[in-house]
């Protein structure tokens, strides 16, 4: 028995150039450039990482790239990173495939070429998607730890495996020879290398702390391969796995100006490398990746059809934990819990049917330096993502909210309402003091407004706006009800004690695998119940003619979150009667 075929995890380039030659090898004679049938797809290599990863464990041994991880990991090596698109930088050309003599090379997974680049007549232009990334706004530290793929993992555009499965080529390749070009140990040469011949369509700026919001700068340019068009979108969270090349030393003006006059055809174009320098900002050549969600962050979730009788112990601690944290107060727990189970799921021009803003009231300073803290370290314990923003005149007068285009560099600056899909918003207007917004305080204002009521953010693009869907549960803790920001839920704050919370791990798992299970449960409503709801909102709209549209709506919301909170798909009568007594006591202490 021999040893592992390629050294995938300290040497992936290695495995990727044996791939690629022997495929090309194996081509037709007559081919004049057998290399044309690798363009857009790859020749096995991906293949051969799907068994090291999930037949054989590799998953665990691959190094997750973070600010910490930076300075110890070597370029040239395959890592894991997870961010939220940020920025979506078009297309690049490259010289994919050129011939060195009689030998057909790659260049692809690599920011420069290893070797001379031959006259244009012997190289083929191939096309990767460029991709800004960062740290995912607001992950709290357990989502940080945890590990996605419990059960699949999208390859590419066309190759979906599930875990365990076992994928083989028929042609798999034997031996292989270190792939010395590119490594670390010859920094001098690589100084001297020239560009792979990258051109991009977008002209990108270094990157800046331009905007308020994260404040870890530390980011990616993330290089994909082989993707439709449409496969990532913005503020997405992905994890990455790939190739890394990053050399803080290497600057543009160490790049071998001797140019061959072949390449010329590129000067149109702008070149990326210049304005996101390799050595500030980190590449990942993208190999394998997968979209999360927040139900894929919760690591070891039992993947069985979650029974009710199991979801409603659950419940039953979670609204005792959530009610400690607020004081003993079970009413506003319950309406914490519908809360955090909401997501939109139905828009329309009269009602957004699944979105349950909340707008806890009676909390003074004081009470906010208790309940609120707890309610905060609670929320960030329950949810992967979760951000706070104090509605200071200052805060509101300075802010940048609004992500913005700069059309000189071609970058979307960052603003802080710029969120992952799952991610919960709390603003405090308890820390608000008397002034005078200014024009930048209106129109944040007006932003926050925007995003409750309508669950997106408009984006500033210079010479005109755009308006980006969001999914993002938005809570207000203020003294009274909010008179800036409107909320579906306004729910007053009654504790009785303080009373100390505290949860295990254990505890804490089964929570947020509730949540995210819940909050996942499709909804439905029989015919009968239908009518029997619409004929008591009819009778009810007839007693209280204040009552329109919104109230109902929120009322059948509340009533599916009801449902869904039982780990129930269809909604009840018992759960109609709950959420009809939760609103009688809401609204005496209103």
């Amino acid at each position: 028995m021999g040893g592992p075929q390629y050294d995938l995890l300290m040497n992936p380039l290695g495995a990727v150039r044996q791939t690629f030659e022997k495929a090309v090898a194996s081509s037709q004679p007559s081919d004049l450039d057998p290399t044309a049938v690798y363009r857009g797809k790859d020749w096995g290599i991906v293949d051969v990482l799907n068994q090291f990863l999930f037949n054989q464990g590799g998953l665990a041994q691959v190094p997750i790239l973070d600010a910490s991880s930076l300075k110890w990991i070597k370029p040239n090596t395959l890592v894991r990173f997870r961010g939220m698109v940020q920025d979506m930088l078009g297309n690049e050309f490259y010289i994919g495939a050129f011939k060195d003599g009689c030998t057909w090379r790659t260049n692809k997974f690599l920011d420069f070429s290893p070797f001379s680049v031959p006259p244009v007549s012997e190289t083929t232009l191939w096309e990767r998607h460029l991709f800004h990334c960062v740290p995912v706004p607001g992950q709290n530290s357990w989502a940080i730890e945890s590990t996605p793929y419990p059960l699949k993992i999208n390859i590419s555009n066309e190759m979906t495996c599930q875990y365990g499965e076992k994928r083989r080529r028929d042609d798999d390749p034997d031996g292989i020879s270190d792939f010395d070009c590119c490594d670390e140990g010859s920094s001098s040469s690589n100084k001297k290398q020239k560009d792979c011949g990258s051109a991009s369509h977008h002209k990108i700026a270094e990157i800046s702390n331009g905007s308020s919001f994260p404040t870890n700068s530390f980011s990616c340019l993330v290089k994909v391969y082989d993707m439709p068009e449409s496969q990532f979108k913005l503020n997405e969270v992905v994890e990455f796995i790939g190739i890394y090349t990053f050399d803080p030393e290497l600057t543009t003006s160490n790049r071998s100006d001797n140019v061959d006059d072949d390449m010329s055809m590129f000067d149109f174009m702008d070149d990326v490398v210049t304005h996101l320098p390799p050595s500030k900002v980190p590449r990942i050549h993208c190999l394998v990746s997968q979209k999360l969600s927040t139900r894929d962050l919760i690591s070891n979730s039992p993947a069985c059809e979650p029974l009710p009788n199991v979801i409603r112990g659950i419940r039953d601690s979670l609204v005792s934990y959530l009610s400690c944290t607020l004081g003993n107060d079970v009413i506003a727990a319950q309406c914490l819990l519908l809360h955090l189970l909401s997501e939109l799921r139905v828009k329309s021009d009269v009602a957004s049917v699944g979105r349950l803003s909340l707008n806890l009231t009676g909390f003074t300073q004081e009470s906010a330096s208790i309940f609120g803290k707890l309610l905060n370290n609670a929320i960030k314990n329950l949810l992967p993502y979760s951000h706070t923003i104090p509605l200071t005149v200052e805060y509101l007068n300075t802010a940048m909210l609004q992500p913005k285009k700069d059309n000189e560099s071609g970058r979307l600056l960052m603003g802080a309402l710029q969120l992952a899909s799952g991610t919960h918003l709390t603003l405090d207007e308890t820390v608000m003091q008397s002034g005078t917004l200014n024009s930048k305080g209106v129109e944040n204002v007006l932003l926050l407004k925007h995003l409750m009521e309508h669950q997106t953010v408009e984006y500033d693009f210079q010479f005109y706006k755009l308006e980006m869907a969001t999914e993002v549960q938005c809570m207000i803790i203020s003294e009274a009800k909010s008179n800036i920001l409107p909320a579906d839920l306004v729910v007053p704050l009654s504790p009785s004690a303080v009373t100390p919370v505290s949860a295990s791990e254990e505890q804490l798992h089964a929570w947020r695998w509730y949540l995210a299970t819940a909050r996942s449960l499709p909804h439905s409503t029989d015919t009968s119940i239908c009518e029997m709801l619409q004929n008591e909102m009819v009778e009810a709209m007839r007693k209280d003619r204040s009552l329109g549209c919104s109230d109902l709506s929120r009322w059948m919301t509340m009533a599916q979150l009801m449902a869904a909170s039982f780990g129930e798909k269809s909604l009840s009568v018992e759960h109609w009667q709950m959420v009809k007594e939760i609103e009688r006591l809401r609204k005496e202490r209103l």
